[in-house]
């Protein structure tokens, strides 16, 4: 029996995946729930499992577009399972040679194919005259189309010649100047897809301030290794502490965790705080549900879990759906001041930077301390400038006073020692 395997759906809002990857050669024998291929969506790579045992037919290449819905391969499952693990190899070294025959013979052809397409048109008075698809693509480029051949009729500039424009990068001088040209995956378009939304459709501002990081310092140097042992491996890091006290100046300052919705306001009880994260595929922001409800142990377990799952690309949809305010730390990479993008449809952003020794004043005196420059990037649509600054103003005096102000005064009883 031939079993048509259709491309499940990864979320409710999402139509179309990617074949990012196949994990298995066409005619293969795969055993049920083995992953057959990586796929992408907008949100995340997901991978495909066989639905039976069976020889597998493929009918997708990697790269493809496909909908959900849409076959992408066959398994036939009265195909013979191959004995032993040595058998597949030995079954399938015979029919190597022939694979390959049949590989081959296109191959030559396509020079001839190409030879035509890649040769000049006779001139004529369409010669250099871009279609317009083409000049749309040219003018996004910069490119002027006199410099373009066009292998179009006439010599016509076509769509593809336009695509397949590179632009002029001056007189070479020597040394490799090599170049190549990757497809961009669907997880990577549609994260710039919304972040130039979220620069063109919201009132972005940006707010600074600077923590000093001592106290909390403090604290994780008397208790981390305590923190460790008890709980399992989990360390005490930095980002429980942001998101405690992210947590209670969301409390305070409740206009930053909502969102805007046509000409509506919506306003939530709860804070779900997205977490940035790069993985292999790119930039993720999983969620961390109830922050508010989570003691220092919940939210560093979980951040964790999310992390691990991201860097080895078993992230899921609902991992990272939802979410009602982020927090990005571009210190771990060194930066010292940016201004972070809204994670649309979220209202405002915190911007975490790298830790220096700095000398300020204390108590009229100059001492040096660790500081951090903290930046909220907000949608000033939906937040004034009182509650952006105020917002920002209570997230440093939490992390100034946090034994006082997110440790309820006792440190043992927060951390769970």
């Amino acid at each position: 029996m031939i079993l048509e395997m259709k491309v499940p759906s990864p979320g409710e809002s999402i139509t179309e995946v990617e074949i990012a990857t196949w994990l298995v050669k066409d005619g293969d024998y795969v055993e049920k729930d083995q992953a057959i291929a990586e796929v992408d969506s907008d949100k995340a790579t997901l991978e495909l499992p066989a639905e039976v045992s069976g020889i597998i037919t493929l009918k997708a290449e990697e790269g493809d577009a496909v909908k959900v819905g849409q076959v992408v391969c066959l398994i036939d499952t009265d195909g013979a399972k191959p004995e032993g693990a040595a058998a597949p190899a030995a079954e399938k070294a015979p029919e190597a040679p022939k694979a390959e025959e049949k590989k081959e013979e296109p191959k030559k052809e396509e020079p001839k194919k190409e030879e035509p397409k890649a040769a000049p048109a006779p001139a004529s008075y369409a010669a250099g005259t871009p279609s317009p698809a083409a000049k749309k693509i040219l003018d996004e480029k910069n490119i002027d189309s006199s410099s373009v051949a066009g292998t179009g009729k006439g010599g016509r500039v076509t769509k593809d010649d336009a695509v397949n424009a590179v632009p002029s990068m001056g007189t070479p001088t020597g040394g490799n100047r090599g170049s190549e040209r990757t497809k961009l995956s669907m997880l990577r378009r549609k994260v710039a897809e919304r972040l130039v939304s979220a620069k063109n459709e919201t009132a972005m501002l940006t707010t600074f301030n600077e923590v000093n990081m001592t106290p909390v310092n403090n604290v994780r140097n008397e208790y981390k290794d305590a923190f460790k042992a008890k709980h399992g491996g989990v360390g005490l890091g930095y980002m429980s502490f942001f998101t405690k006290a992210v947590v209670r100046a969301l409390q305070l300052f409740p206009d930053v965790n909502s969102m805007m919705d046509g000409d509506y306001k919506v306003a939530f009880d709860f804070v779900d705080v997205s977490i940035a994260v790069s993985g292999p595929k790119g930039l993720m922001v999983p969620v961390v549900r109830n922050a508010e409800g989570l003691t220092f142990r919940g939210i560093e377990a979980e951040i964790k879990r999310l992390a691990i799952r991201a860097r080895d690309g078993q992230i899921t949809v609902d991992d990272m759906t939802g979410g009602t305010f982020t927090i990005t730390n571009g210190g771990v990479f060194g930066s010292m001041l940016s201004t972070p993008i809204i994670n649309p449809p979220q209202s405002g952003i915190l911007g975490m930077h790298n830790i220096i020794e700095r000398p300020i004043a204390v108590n009229g005196k100059v001492e040096i301390h660790p500081m951090m420059y903290v930046a909220l990037s907000y949608d000033h649509r939906i937040i004034d400038g009182r509650e952006s600054v105020g917002f920002l103003v209570a997230v440093k005096e939490g992390l100034e006073n946090p034994v006082e102000l997110l440790m309820d005064n006792n440190p043992k009883k927060a951390l769970e020692l």
